[in-house]
């Protein structure tokens, strides 16, 4: 008799272990959503930051449909002395992050955050320069190289 009882006790921890763990799987928010938007929200914010981490190609809008190279906008200020490179950093909280993460229409993220233009010398010391928005939206319906859209846009 207490060797059935320990069996069925360990059939039924195996099969609560199997039912924790499967949920666990289909809630986790590094992959949730993934059928619904193409990319998880959290992986989505993921390739968002790392367009910073490249700050000279980054697309800067002059207004309407017109938009210029960030590093090639940044020259014509004067600003920019020989030593410095530019850098991109954000300036949300984490909180302020998940939250500015929205669904679009057709599976769409989108995301407006605020960043700092600064420069950055050879010796480390920064000098901020201005602070912009950073929109980046994914859409699932585009071609691959196309799906992750980032530009900078006056205002922040």
């Amino acid at each position: 008799m207490g060797r059935t009882l320990l069996w069925i006790a360990i059939a039924l921890t195996v099969l609560l272990l199997g039912w924790v763990t499967a949920t666990a799987v289909r809630a986790n928010p590094i992959y949730s959503d993934r059928d619904a938007h193409g990319v998880s929200k959290y992986h989505f914010i993921e390739l968002c930051r790392e367009e910073l981490h490249t700050p000279n190609e980054l697309p800067l809008m002059l207004g309407p449909g017109q938009t210029q190279p960030l590093l090639t906008a940044v020259q014509g200020t004067g600003e920019m002395r020989a030593n410095d490179t530019l850098q991109v950093v954000s300036t949300a909280t984490v909180a302020q992050t998940d939250q500015a993460v929205q669904a679009g229409e057709n599976g769409q993220l989108q995301m407006t955050l605020p960043v700092l233009i600064q420069f950055r010398d050879t010796a480390g010391a920064t000098r901020p320069l201005v602070p912009v928005n950073m929109q980046c939206s994914y859409d699932k319906t585009k071609a691959e190289s196309e799906r992750l859209q980032v530009m900078l846009v006056p205002g922040g």
